[in-house]
C-alpha cells in the first residue's frame, strides 16, 4: 500500500486522561483512515469516543442556541488538556438503539424519500376497477390526439348536463323547465340525447314533455365541426368552454366522414379520475406515499402494517395435531369443550378425517374452522360471542391470550392507503419495491423502461436511488429489504447502514468515529467495507475506526495501538505509525500477532462428538429453505455463512425458541419447523447474547455475578460494622439505611434546566460516593465500600486474596474471560455488547451446572483483540469440560478453526441463502469449493496467518 501524505494537517490531542488514559498526547492525520486497536480495556474507546468524538460533538452543540441545545444530546467536556484541529464529529457505534417501528432501512438511508418523490412525479395510476391508466386530460393533449387520429371526421363537442355548472337541480332543486330556461339564457340551444342516440340533436326550446323529463341525462352541444389542423383555434375554444361549463368533464362524439360511419364517443376529464369508471383518485404528492403521514398511511393500521387481532399461531399452535387431539387451543379448555365436540361433529358431517394432521386437511375445511359457516360457528364466531361479555375481567384476560400482531387486512402489510397502492412504476407498487431485497431492487432499476415524459423527471431521482442502493450492496447488506424495520437489525448491520447513508450524503470535512464496523460481516465482504471507508476518506473526511480485524488494520493509513494491557495497565500509546512499521514493533502485542510471533493455535485434536445430537427438520422461517440438519452435542459447533444466510434465524428463532417451547419455558414467537429431535438430552438451554446486563446505572458487573452479596457480607462482618449495627443491606446503594438518601444511592442529582437538557450533578451530600458517612467509616484493609467498588477486577483479586474463596472464585471468572480491567461498580449502561456477553459467560461459569446444558453464543468475539480471543476459547474449554455443549454464531476464523464441527449456511444472503452448504470438521469445510467460509479457512488451517 502506498504511503499517504500526512501534510494536510493533524488533529492534536494533548493531556488526554479520560477514564484510564494516562495523560497521553496523540496526533491523528487529517483525511486519513486511522485504526485504533489494542487489547480490550486498553483505552481505545476512551480515546476515540469519550475524548475525540465527545469534544468534536460538544463544540458543535455549544455553537447552537440555548433553544436548539435542549433537543440535542448533551455531552460533557472530556478530561483533556487541549485538542487542536478537530472538525465536526459523527459517531457510528455498534449498538442499535432504534426502537421506532416506523423506522426502516429505506427511511434511514433516505432511499424511501427519493422513492416517494419518484412515484409522485413519474408513477402511473392504474384504475383499481378496469386497470386502465388514470390521468388528467389537458386541452392541448386532446387537440393533439384528435388532430392526429381523427383528422377529417365530423365531431360534436359536448359536456354532460348532470353535474355541470348549468345543473341547477343540485343546489336549488330547480325543475327541468327552469334548467332549460337557464340553458337558453347562457346561449346553449342544442342537446344530445343519451348514448343510445349520440348523433341526434334536440333543439331548444321546442321539446316534447317526455324529453324534458329526461333532461339531466342529456349532454349539451357546444359545437359541431370537422376536425382539421387548419381550424385548431376553434376546436381549442370549444374544448375550453366545455371543460369550464362541464366542471372539468367533456365528451367528443366522432361521427366519421359519412352518415353511416360508426360513432365513437370519447370522454375526457380535467379531474384525476378513470375515464371509463369515473372513479376519482388522489393527486400524486410525495406525502401520499408516506406511511408516517396521516395523509398516506393506511387508516386501519395507521401505517404500521399490522394490527392487534386474533393470532392464528396462538389459537392453532400446533398444526400437526389431529382434529381428535384438539388443534384449536381455546376449544380444549374445560369451559369450552362443547365447541371441540361441535368441531368433531362438523368434521363427521363433511366426511373430514379425524386422525390426520390439521395442516393436511383441505383448505376449504381449514377456512371453515377459522371463519365459520352456517353449519359451524368457527373460531372467529366463537371469539365474537365472547367479546359480548368483555365487561367480565376473566373474559378479557382469556381473549388477550390469543391476540397478537397480525398483518393488516386492509393494506395487506403495505402500510399505505388505497390511493397510494394504485400507483405503479414499471410493474411495481412502492410497497412491492420496498419488499424486494436490495440487490433485486437495484436490478429492477437497471431493467426499468420509462416513457419519455416519465424519464425526463425520473432520471435524476433514479441516479440518487441507485447510488444509495450500490452503497448498501458494497457494505454487504444486499440481502436486506428496504421495508425491514431497523429495530430488528443487529448492531453491525445498523452501523453499516449509517456508513452507506453517510456516503449518500456526500459530507466532507467531517470526523467519523466508528466502533468495529466489521461486526457481523463475513470475511468475504471485508474488502468491500474497506473500500467504503476509503471512499469516505477520499471525500475529504477523517476516519477513526476502533477495530481488531487484521484486514482492516493492514488497510489503514495510520494505526494507533493502545496498551500495553487492559484497565489500569493500559491507557498508553504503545505504537503509532503505518501497518508495516507495526509489524516490526517489538513493544506492540498487536504487532506480534500480525507477524505471527504469537498466534491462536489449532487444536491438536478435535473433541469426540459422542454425546448425542440435535436434529432440526423442516426449518422454514424467513429465508430457510425447508432445512434439515444435525447438530452434534458435547463439543463446540460453529454456525457460519455470509451475512443474511440464515444463521440467526436458525439459532435464535428455531433452535433456542423451539427447544424452550418444547420444554414449556417459552411464550414468545417460534420459527416454523417440523420437528426438533434430541432436545430431551439437554438439561438446560442458555442464550448468551449481547443485550445489556441491566438498563439502569445501578446495575454493574458484581451485582450481576452475585459477587456484591459476598462483598457486603465481608463489610457487615467487621467489628466497626457491628459497633454501628450495620447489616449487609446497609452496604447496598439500592436499599435505604446505609445509602445516601439525598441522591438515593445514585451518586448524582438531576437538575431540570429550562430550555436546556437536564443536568446530572454530583451529589453534594455524599460527593458521588452513594453512601452515608457512617457506612463509609467502615473500612476493610484501609478501603471503604466506595473504594472497593472503584477497584478493577484484577485489583480486587489481589485485594481479596485471602478467604472467603467464593468471592475470589467469582471474580476470577471475570478475569478469565478477559474482563480484568472492568471496575467492580462500573455502570451497566457503559458496557459494550461484547463486554455484557462475557459478563454473562462469567456468571454461568461461576454457577454449578448439572447434566448437559447447551450454551448458545452470538458473535462472542465482538470487541475482542487477538489476545482476548484466546482467553475466550479457554473459557469455552471450561464449559465443555463440565459436560456442556456450545453453539457459536461466528465469522472470526480464529474461532472457527478451533471448532469441533462447522455448519456453513448460504451460499449467499437473503433469498439466495437459507441452505446447508456443508457440515463437518474444519478440515472438511476447508475442502468444500462452494463454501466461502471454507475458502478463507483453508489458509488458517495451514498455521499462523501471514
Amino acid at each position: 500500500m502506498a504511503k499517504r501524505d500526512f501534510s494536510e494537517g493533524l488533529i492534536e490531542i494533548f493531556g488526554a486522561s479520560q477514564n484510564n488514559l494516562k495523560d497521553i498526547d496523540v496526533k491523528i492525520p487529517i483525511n486519513t483512515l486511522t485504526v485504533v486497536t489494542g487489547v480490550s480495556g486498553s483505552g481505545k474507546s476512551s480515546l476515540a469516543f469519550d475524548t475525540l468524538y465527545a469534544e468534536g460533538q460538544r463544540r458543535y452543540v455549544e455553537s447552537m442556541s440555548a433553544y436548539a441545545r435542549q433537543f440535542l444530546e448533551r455531552i460533557r467536556k472530556p478530561s483533556v488538556r487541549e485538542i487542536r484541529g478537530i472538525s465536526p464529529a459523527v459517531a457510528i457505534k455498534q449498538k442499535n438503539t432504534t426502537r421506532n417501528p416506523r423506522s426502516t432501512v429505506g427511511t434511514v438511508t433516505e432511499i424511501y424519500d427519493f422513492l416517494r418523490l419518484l412515484y409522485a412525479r413519474a408513477g402511473l395510476v392504474l384504475c383499481r376497477n378496469c386497470g386502465r391508466e388514470v390521468r388528467r386530460d389537458s386541452v392541448d393533449h386532446i387537440v393533439e390526439e384528435l388532430v392526429e387520429r381523427a383528422s377529417g371526421s365530423r365531431a360534436f363537442i359536448t359536456f354532460p348536463l348532470a353535474g355541470s355548472s348549468l345543473d341547477l337541480s343540485r343546489e336549488t332543486g330547480a325543475s327541468p323547465e327552469q334548467i332549460m330556461e337557464n340553458l337558453l339564457k347562457q346561449g346553449f340551444h342544442r342537446l344530445i340525447p343519451n348514448r343510445e342516440k349520440p348523433s341526434e340533436v334536440i333543439s331548444l326550446p321546442v321539446v316534447e314533455p317526455a324529453v324534458l323529463g329526461k333532461l339531466l341525462s342529456f349532454s349539451v352541444l357546444v359545437d359541431r365541426l370537422v376536425i382539421d389542423r387548419s381550424d385548431v383555434d376553434r376546436l381549442t375554444d370549444s374544448l375550453e368552454l366545455s371543460f369550464a361549463e362541464g366542471n372539468g368533464v367533456l365528451e367528443v362524439v366522432l361521427l366519421g366522414e359519412g352518415e353511416e360511419d360508426e360513432l365513437a364517443i370519447h370522454r375526457y376529464s380535467e379531474r384525476f379520475e378513470c375515464q371509463v369508471c369515473s372513479i376519482p383518485y388522489e393527486p400524486l404528492e410525495p406525502q401520499l406515499f408516506s406511511f408516517n403521514n396521516p395523509y398516506g398511511a393506511c387508516p386501519t393500521c395507521h401505517g404500521f402494517g399490522s394490527t392487534v387481532d386474533l393470532d392464528r399461531d396462538l389459537i392453532i399452535p400446533d398444526i400437526r395435531k389431529t382434529l381428535r387431539d384438539g388443534p384449536v387451543d381455546p376449544f380444549t379448555k374445560p369451559k369450552y369443550r362443547t365447541y371441540q365436540r361441535r368441531l368433531l361433529e362438523y368434521a363427521e358431517r363433511t366426511s373430514t378425517p379425524l386422525d390426520i394432521p390439521f395442516e393436511e386437511l383441505p383448505d376449504q375445511f381449514q377456512e371453515a374452522v377459522w371463519h365459520g359457516n352456517k353449519e359451524f360457528l368457527g373460531v372467529k364466531g366463537f371469539f365474537d360471542n365472547l367479546s359480548r361479555k368483555k365487561y367480565k375481567m376473566h373474559i378479557r384476560i382469556f381473549i388477550s391470550r390469543y391476540r397478537g400482531y397480525s398483518r393488516c387486512y386492509n393494506c395487506n402489510g403495505e402500510r399505505l392507503r388505497e390511493s397510494a397502492r394504485d400507483v405503479h412504476l414499471g410493474d411495481k407498487r412502492i410497497a412491492q419495491l420496498s419488499q424486494m431485497m436490495i440487490a433485486d431492487a437495484r436490478s429492477f432499476f437497471d431493467l426499468l423502461e420509462l416513457r419519455p415524459d416519465q424519464a425526463s423527471v425520473a432520471h435524476r431521482l433514479i441516479v440518487e436511488i441507485t447510488k444509495r442502493l450500490d452503497f448498501l450492496i458494497q457494505v454487504g447488506l444486499d440481502y436486506l429489504t428496504l421495508d425491514r424495520i431497523t429495530s430488528t437489525l443487529s448492531g453491525g448491520e445498523m452501523q453499516r447502514i449509517h456508513l452507506a447513508a453517510s456516503l449518500g450524503s456526500s459530507l466532507s470535512g467531517t470526523l467519523y468515529v466508528l466502533d468495529e464496523p466489521s461486526i457481523g460481516l463475513h470475511v468475504r465482504d471485508q474488502q468491500r467495507l474497506i473500500e467504503i471507508l476509503k471512499r469516505l476518506r477520499d471525500l475529504g473526511n477523517t476516519m477513526v475506526v476502533v477495530e481488531h480485524e487484521k484486514e482492516i488494520i493492514n488497510s489503514a493509513d495510520y494505526i494507533i495501538d493502545m496498551g500495553p494491557g487492559p484497565g489500569e495497565l493500559g491507557g498508553y500509546v504503545v505504537f503509532d505509525g503505518d501497518a508495516k512499521s507495526l509489524e516490526r514493533s517489538r513493544a506492540s502485542l498487536t504487532g506480534k500477532y500480525l507477524r505471527g510471533d504469537i498466534s491462536i493455535p489449532i487444536p491438536v485434536f478435535r473433541r469426540p462428538l459422542n454425546k448425542g445430537s440435535l436434529t432440526v427438520r423442516g426449518a422454514k422461517q424467513h429465508n430457510l429453505k425447508n432445512l434439515t440438519l444435525q447438530i452434534p452435542l458435547g463439543g463446540m459447533v460453529c454456525i457460519t455463512g455470509v451475512s443474511g444466510s440464515g444463521k440467526s434465524t436458525l439459532v435464535h428463532d428455531i433452535l433456542f425458541a423451539g427447544i424452550k417451547k418444547l420444554r414449556g419455558e417459552w411464550n414468545g414467537p417460534v420459527g416454523r419447523f417440523e420437528e426438533i429431535e434430541g432436545w430431551n438430552l439437554l438439561s438446560d438451554v442458555l442464550l448468551v447474547d449481547q443485550t445489556p446486563i441491566g438498563k439502569t446505572p445501578r446495575s454493574n458487573p458484581v451485582t450481576y455475578i452475585k459477587a456484591f452479596d459476598e462483598i457486603r457480607r465481608i463489610f457487615a462482618s467487621l467489628r466497626e460494622a457491628h459497633a454501628r449495627n450495620l447489616t449487609p443491606s446497609h452496604f447496598s446503594f439500592n436499599l435505604p439505611g446505609g445509602r445516601c438518601e439525598t441522591c438515593r444511592g445514585s451518586g448524582t442529582v438531576t437538575v431540570e434546566m429550562q430550555f436546556l437538557a437536564d443536568v446530572e450533578l454530583e451529589c453534594e451530600e455524599c460527593k458521588g460516593t452513594r453512601y452515608q458517612k457512617k457506612t463509609l467509616e467502615v473500612t476493610y484493609k484501609g478501603k471503604n465500600i466506595h473504594d472497593v467498588l472503584n477497584l478493577t477486577v484484577a485489583e480486587a483479586l489481589k485485594f481479596f486474596s485471602s478467604p472467603p474463596n467464593t468471592l475470589i472464585r467469582k471474580l476470577k471468572f471475570l478475569a478469565d474471560v478477559g474482563l480484568g480491567y472492568l471496575r467492580l461498580g462500573q455502570s451497566a449502561t457503559t458496557l459494550s455488547g461484547g463486554e455484557a456477553q462475557r459478563i454473562k459467560l462469567a456468571a454461568y461459569l461461576s454457577k454449578k451446572t448439572a447434566g448437559q446444558p447447551l450454551f448458545i453464543f452470538d458473535e462472542p468475539t465482538t470487541g475482542l483483540h487477538f489476545d482476548d480471543i484466546g482467553k475466550l476459547l479457554r473459557a469455552f474449554d471450561k464449559l465443555l469440560a463440565r459436560g456442556a455443549s456450545v453453539i457459536v454464531i461466528e465469522h472470526n476464523l480464529d474461532v472457527i478453526k478451533c471448532a469441533d464441527w462447522i455448519i456453513d449456511l448460504g451460499p449467499e444472503g437473503g433469498e439466495c441463502g437459507g441452505e446447508l452448504v456443508v457440515a463437518g470438521s474444519p478440515e472438511d469445510v476447508a475442502q468444500c469449493a462452494s463454501s466461502y467460509t471454507g475458502r478463507y479457512l483453508k489458509n488458517y488451517l495451514k498455521g499462523p496467518c501471514n
